[in-house]
């Protein structure tokens, strides 16, 4: 007897082909979850990054190098996938998706580049995290 496959979002072995996800949610699923995981990884490097070295608001860093906290609070859930998280995430990066785009506009040189990049990887996540959910819906593993 062959071994059924293990899906990715529950962590349950057969619950794929037991529930009839197709071959293309299970694939796209897996590359969301990537993508998600990836951009928001990217999100708190940029965060600290930039407010401690590359464009920081004082010369040496400044305490607002504490808005990557809150972007730590999904971080396990999204490595996980667990579709509860990648539901309410991307309220969440809007906050940052509209601290990007004020900053981009606002200021000069490289933080208002930092800032469009900031805008780039919160819409990113969005996106991303936004088709997990709804790729990985119960009702959609019934069909």
């Amino acid at each position: 007897m062959s071994h059924p496959a293990k899906d990715p979002r529950s962590g349950s072995e057969g619950a794929a082909t037991a529930q009839g996800a197709s071959d293309g949610d299970l694939v796209m699923t897996f590359v969301l979850q990537h993508v998600a995981s990836a951009s928001l990884i990217a999100l708190i490097f940029l965060c600290v990054a930039w407010e401690l070295w590359l464009a920081p608001i004082r010369p040496g860093g400044s305490w607002l190098v504490l808005k990557a906290l809150p972007l730590l609070a999904p971080l396990m859930g999204v490595l996980k996938g667990r579709r509860y998280t990648y539901q309410w995430s991307p309220m969440l990066v809007l906050a940052y998706f509209s601290e990007g785009v004020v900053r981009a506009w606002s200021d000069q040189g490289l933080s208002a580049w930092l800032a469009g990049a900031e805008v780039v990887l919160s819409v990113v996540f969005f996106f991303a995290a936004i088709y997990y959910a709804k790729l990985s819906a119960p009702s959609r593993q019934a069909r």
